[in-house]
């Protein structure tokens, strides 16, 4: 009985952190039981864009790989494919307790720290307010609010992971490897590679500190060994991910993201993205105070509104404008909110760096720091330009202000590890009093001095905003005294909105600080502070994430299940029995739009990584020619104006761009000029390059005229193309991953299809025997087709698909049966001990 019972003591923390969990995160999602669903936009547009490939899938129990409704045709790796082989899936509903997404992100963010601390040996109730503090991070919530699902259980596997590496380096070789494959299975499966990556940063700096460690205190086998099963478990992880990761690597290559086809200005390429692509979004320095004050820059890109608060005292002259403008005034092009780790948990960050001892301050500290730094982006490009050139694989990802997740986790973790040496020896409290008061210094009292005088320290414009007044008085000299007076009134407003957060922040850090100061002087209970503090916590952190994301986010189950509905126009297209034609929407953002996808097979769509050659074709001519048909709409010329601007758009008709919608609720035009899904050539313009390959483009007439690089000399040698007006070419059968076509010519020629060139898994066979693709117009595919009737056979077929698959199975269900066998084990010894 007395056995049992000590079970039950050591196992009631671990049991109430889960309920307390669960509890708070149904609560933050309360709509969800009245059955509604949040409203995120990602996953609105990619519902769009994976329309083609879920429709499949339930027809045919099959996954396509492969979709034509968005940008011509891509494959589908990037947006979504059922690896049925990897059983880590369904790891995840048990790790998550079943909840319903999107609580069960936010339950990971919560449990996941929560472990990651008690590894660290923080105590558990400790641990569970520290879980809370991580969770309720602002950009995690954000995230979630424009639907960055994969990102978010990125997120939340990034402390699992870290605890089993944290396990195998204290010794538990065994229970630390089993972990950290299961922890990263669980991360890969999540498919989000760049938070994957930011994570191996911080792994990376934690085994430097491990190493030097281990030489330290001559403990070099017992490096190597827990090294060694890491290494091991890594590789399992990966094993189970086998397809995704390696179709994931192949295809990148021919994206954005791998080397650039194209010859450009070599100042802004780098071996992946372009450097102005990838640095787009970088936190600006000053706007970093927003890990401690959360509208030091704003908040989020809105208007300020006419019902802020800001305005009760500016002049009311120029209230209606001052509404108008933005209430975001940092260096990113637009945000949906700051990333505020919590003023509470800024306050105990610097407090850890001041009471916690040995290797863990400094990999923690060194990982936030290049957080910060990296997350700076073009406004510190030294140190970005040091990263892009030679740290592999960092100038495949966008966005860098996305590095500041590991400052999201690396903050709160060394400062519950700060807090809890306090706990663990309350005399070192008053042995560090200065120290104390320094790290209230850092935080509470700058906060209260931005508070008193913040235009000493931060300028209320962004620098677009200051370019755009001064050219206003440029061109307006009559109305310079005005402008002046309207960005003085903006700068007040502006400074009330920052000001009330920065007296926010300093009134948490006080209160928290008094309480940690009175358990200092033995004036408080541990249990009471762990309890105040919890609840201070969540009053900080609960009330700035309702900013962003709160019972307005959500909409109804039906409108969150079907969020498109088809126009006029749309249906009218839906009549065309033709099943593979494309559709350009010019009411959409057409390459920031999934709408389209949704019913047709888009020129355009919603995707951050494209095929290479399509985003050329877009940069260089598809674009420029949806602007010209755009002017010529606008001003209203007749049908055959337009219709002649369409004859005039080679590159929309090689892609067989049949209709385009200018307005959802009329009739769409009919575009008779382009060119099918197939059609001979009879001329042959060879090229040396790929710059030469995409210039040529606009010298030829590509219906008679096909232009194709000298690589493919071979595949066409002997050929001389001819054209009949008898020569005809069918598509019969159409499925996303396989095309067949009927050809009649009257003699051996080259067909261009306006199908996207994609060499890495389609292959084309002639009345059944095999046949090599040829590169047409830059990014389409070619076939040399003899004379006489022909059954023409696309296919789809990555041959890491089925090898991959199985090797998924098998490594999948391998560390399942090692984690079984490792509980089963366990429960053995300890049920062999309780007899005893």
């Amino acid at each position: 009985m007395n056995k049992a019972l000590n079970i039950w003591r050591k196992l009631f923390p671990f049991a109430t952190a889960i309920l307390v969990f669960i509890f708070i995160t149904i609560a933050y999602f309360s709509p969800m039981i009245e059955g509604k669903r949040l409203n995120q936009h990602d996953i609105t547009m990619w519902k769009g864009m994976s329309k083609e490939i879920s429709d499949f899938r339930e027809k045919t129990g099959e996954e396509p790989l492969w979709t034509n409704a968005m940008f011509g045709g891509m494959p589908a790796w990037q947006i979504s494919v059922i690896y049925n082989g990897n059983l880590i899936r369904y790891v995840k509903k048990i790790v998550t307790f079943g909840l319903p997404y999107p609580a069960s992100t936010v339950f990971m963010y919560f449990f996941g720290f929560y472990i990651l601390l008690l590894v660290m040996k923080v105590d558990p109730w400790l641990s569970m307010a520290g879980a809370l503090a991580f969770g309720f991070s602002s950009y995690f919530f954000i995230i979630l609010g424009a639907g960055h699902s994969s990102k978010a259980f990125a997120i939340g596997y990034m402390a699992p992971v870290l605890a089993g590496i944290i396990l195998s380096y204290q010794g538990k070789y065994i229970k630390g490897g089993l972990l950290t494959a299961i922890a990263l299975a669980l991360e890969l499966e999540s498919g989000h590679l760049q938070i994957t990556y930011y994570l191996l940063l911080l792994i990376i700096i934690l085994g430097l500190l491990q190493f030097i460690d281990a030489i330290r205190f001559k403990t070099l086998p017992d490096f190597f060994k827990a090294s060694g099963i890491l290494i091991a478990a890594a590789a399992l992880a990966v094993l189970t991910h086998g397809t995704n990761l390696y179709a994931t690597y192949e295809y990148g290559k021919e994206t954005m993201r791998g080397k650039p086809v194209l010859t450009k200005d070599i100042e802004d390429q780098t071996k992946g993205l372009d450097r102005s692509y990838i640095t787009h979004w970088s936190y600006g320095i000053g706007e970093t105070w927003s890990l401690l004050i959360p509208n030091a820059k704003g908040g989020a890109t809105a208007m300020i509104g006419n019902s802020h608060p800001a305005l009760e005292n500016a002049d009311r002259n120029f209230k209606p404008a001052l509404a108008q403008q933005n209430a975001y005034w940092g260096d990113q092009p637009g945000t949906s909110g700051p990333v505020y780790t919590g003023a509470i948990v800024m306050f105990l960050f610097f407090l850890g760096l001041f009471f916690v001892k040995g290797k863990y301050k400094w990999i923690l500290l060194a990982g936030t720091l290049l957080s910060i730094m990296l997350g700076w982006g073009k406004n510190f490009m030294p140190f970005t330009d040091l990263f892009l050139d030679y740290i592999p694989g960092y100038n495949k990802f966008r966005a860098v202000s996305m590095t500041l997740v590991i400052a999201d986790l690396t903050i709160p973790l060394l400062g519950f590890l700060g807090l809890y040496q306090i706990f663990k020896n309350p005399s070192i409290f008053n042995e560090k009093r200065t120290w104390f008061y320094v790290a209230f210094g850092l935080t509470g009292g700058l906060a209260l001095l931005f508070y008193l005088v913040p235009g000493l320290f931060f300028n209320f414009f962004s620098a677009s905003e200051i370019e755009q007044f001064s050219n206003l008085k440029q061109s307006n000299p009559s109305e310079s005294s005005q402008i002046d007076l309207f960005m003085s009134q903006l700068e007040l407003v502006r400074m009330q909105i920052f000001k009330k957060d920065a007296l926010r922040s300093f009134f948490f850090i006080t209160l928290a600080a008094g309480l940690i100061f009175a358990f200092g002087l033995n004036k408080l209970k541990q249990h009471w502070l762990t309890a105040a503090l919890t609840l201070l916590i969540l009053a900080d952190m609960v009330t700035i994430n309702t900013r962003y994301l709160n019972s307005n986010n959500f909409v109804s189950k039906r409108k969150a299940e079907f969020p498109f509905q088809p126009s006029k126009a749309n249906n009218e297209i839906l009549k065309d029995i033709d099943p593979n034609f494309r559709v350009l929407d010019i009411t959409k953002s057409t390459f920031n739009d999934s709408e389209t996808s949704y019913f047709h097979h888009s020129i355009g769509g919603y995707h951050g990584a494209k095929l290479q050659r399509y985003q050329d074709m877009i940069e260089h001519y598809i674009q420029p020619e949806i602007s010209d048909l755009t002017s010529v709409m606008r001003d209203n010329l007749t049908l055959g104006a337009i219709q002649d601007r369409l004859g005039q758009s080679q590159i929309l008709n090689m892609l067989n761009t049949r209709y385009i919608i200018f307005n959802p609720q009329a009739q769409p035009i009919r575009n008779i000029y382009a060119f099918g899904n197939a059609w001979p050539v009879s001329n042959i313009h060879w090229v040396d390059t790929p710059n030469d390959e995409i210039d040529a483009l606009e010298k030829q007439d590509l219906k008679t005229t096909a232009v194709i690089s000298k690589e493919f000399a071979n595949n066409l040698e002997g050929l001389v193309p001819t054209t009949d007006n008898s020569d005809e070419i069918l598509l019969k059968d159409y499925d996303p991953n396989h095309l067949t076509y009927k050809a009649q010519l009257a003699n051996e020629s080259l067909v261009v299809f306006s199908e996207i060139w994609y060499t890495l898994g389609w292959k084309a066979y002639i009345n059944k025997t095999e046949q090599p693709l040829i590169r047409a117009n830059y990014a389409l595919r070619a076939l040399k087709v003899p004379a006489g009737n022909s059954e023409i056979v696309m296919r789809f077929e990555p041959k890491i698909w089925k090898v991959g698959e199985k090797i998924s199975l098998a490594s999948s269900s391998f560390l399942l049966l090692l984690v079984f066998a490792w509980l089963f084990i366990e429960l053995k010894k300890a049920f062999v001990r309780q007899e005893e």
